[in-house]
């Protein structure tokens, strides 16, 4: 349950204002169809966040080391920063979707690929590193970034208009960061303990909120 609400409220967040989250605005008013584009978003995030949380599991596993953990907390900390930089979305240099295809395979096959690479995506890899738990983890993912999306798809642009982006992004960035410096405070033992040898080490108390344990499993 840990890795799967960290996972949900992170990437719910990390989502608003990125260039996914453009793209499903674009798409709902190219299409106008907006059940197609919302399976098309959530069957692209499954493929993609799974891919994305099994490399981040595995190289944990095989990477086993306090040095790795170290790098860990530090890739939580680089997202923060990154999550503060406002997204912009280019339809002539990411996967414009044909006006021909259906709505459902230019949403999956556009969302596919402007994912990769992007924040939410290599935040997925992180989660998975952290938590060995690649269903949870992509569980989690995927409902963040559709509790992002299918607004920004029913309702469009005019949820760009009325969320606060700045206070947003704000969030997310001290959301990461928190993460990160949970993470690195276990490895290093400060919080009480011996530094972190094994991922089996576990901590005690929550680093987000009450149920959300960040332990390393």
């Amino acid at each position: 349950m840990d890795a799967f609400l960290t996972s949900t409220l992170v990437v719910a967040l990390a989502e608003i204002g990125d260039k996914t989250q453009l793209l499903a605005i674009v798409l709902a008013a190219r299409f106008k169809r907006p059940v197609p584009i919302v399976l098309g978003i959530l069957f692209a995030t499954i493929a993609n966040h799974f891919l994305a949380a099994l490399v981040g599991s595995e190289v944990a596993s095989l990477l086993d080391g306090q040095w790795f953990r170290y790098l860990v907390a530090a890739s939580f900390i680089v997202m923060a920063g990154w999550t503060l930089i406002p997204d912009t979305f280019d339809e002539a240099e990411d996967a414009r979707p044909s006006r021909h295809a259906s709505a459902f395979v230019a949403t999956l096959i556009a969302f596919f690929l402007v994912e990769m690479g992007d924040k939410t995506q290599i935040a997925t890899v992180a989660l998975g590193a952290r938590f060995h738990d690649v269903v949870a983890v992509t569980a989690g993912t995927t409902i963040g970034m559709m509790i992002a999306n299918v607004p920004a798809v029913l309702l469009g642009g005019a949820l760009i208009r009325v969320v606060p982006m700045k206070a947003v992004r704000t969030v997310a960035a001290l959301l990461f960061l928190v993460i990160g410096l949970w993470v690195l405070a276990d490895t290093a033992g400060w919080l009480g303990g011996q530094a972190a040898s094994s991922p089996s080490t576990h901590a005690g108390t929550s680093a987000v909120a009450g149920p959300m344990r960040l332990s390393w499993k």
